[in-house]
């Protein structure tokens, strides 16, 4: 159990700061890493899926810490993604960490592996406390003071992700969003957090930058998650700012065609418009 000035200073900060926490293995020095919160649906497309592998991969040997939930969906993804990078990650499940009441079960050697590489499990509930709609609005809270940012992968506006957000703004956090196809209910959630203010993540660069390390330099930037052949082919033409004839030109797109899909891209946060050119963002 940890109590008193041994809970992390980021959850000694929120209100209403939790006087105990139960764990289950070594939580990491918060003065030696960086954590960030990864959340999202329970039920990703394999957009997010590939999104949430993709861009924790792209922390691979930073200091960095994954907080999620251990729960289906992006929880579980989050966790494995963070394990399979040689990342140290915490779960705070909405249960006690006793061995019977742990929730999900079927995570159960999800959990072991977390302990064993060096993470913890973390719960403000008592060990025996069963999961119950009550508990996980109160552990989302937990995830949301731990860390530095909260990333979000995939949300429906109705949803516990997004209160884990709200939490993440309410704590003075910084929140980030992964954009997605405008024609999902699982984007609806990551668009209106970009439309208040959210910061964008179209790339394990942008994740980086927003954690305060440098952007990778292992060549040119790489390009945005989730873009389609044409998109990527615009994306790779934009070395440098060109106008829309000449994109045109060069990929052999006509430009009515070219059109929409700068506007996608637009929307998505990959490219802006300044002075008649069109440039990576």
């Amino acid at each position: 159990m940890i109590t008193g000035s041994d809970i992390p200073e980021m959850l000694q900060e929120i209100p209403k700061a939790p006087q105990k926490l139960f764990i289950r293995g070594e939580l990491p020095d918060a003065h030696e890493y960086t954590y960030l919160t990864v959340v999202g649906t329970r039920k990703p497309t394999t957009y997010g899926k590939d999104v949430c592998e993709k861009l924790i991969r792209g922390l691979t040997g930073l200091p960095v810490v994954i907080v999620s939930g251990l729960a289906f969906g992006i929880d579980s993804i989050a966790h494995r993604a963070a394990l399979d990078a040689g990342i140290k990650t915490v779960a705070v499940p909405g249960s006690g960490l006793d061995p019977r009441v742990l929730y999900p079960k079927t995570h159960a050697r999800l959990a072991d592996e977390i302990v064993n590489a060096g993470g913890c499990l973390l719960s403000e509930f008592d060990e025996t406390q069963e999961a119950a709609p009550w508990t996980f609005p109160q552990r989302n809270r937990i995830m949301a003071g731990l860390s530095k940012a909260t990333l979000v992968i995939e949300a429906e506006l109705k949803s516990g992700t997004l209160i884990t957000s709200k939490h993440a703004t309410d704590f003075n956090r910084d929140v980030c969003a992964v954009p997605g196809s405008i024609l999902s209910s699982l984007s609806e959630g990551p668009h209106m957090l970009i439309r208040l203010g959210a910061t964008p993540i179209t790339s394990h660069d942008d994740l980086r930058e927003a954690l305060g390390f440098p952007r990778g330099n292992e060549g040119p930037r790489t390009a945005p998650l989730g873009l389609d052949d044409i998109e990527q082919k615009i994306y790779n033409a934009l070395v440098e700012p060109k106008d829309r004839e000449m994109i045109s030109d060069e990929i052999g797109v006509p430009l009515q065609d070219l059109n929409s899909t700068l506007s996608m891209l637009e929307l998505k946060g990959v490219i802006r418009e300044r002075m008649g050119k069109i440039e990576r963002l």
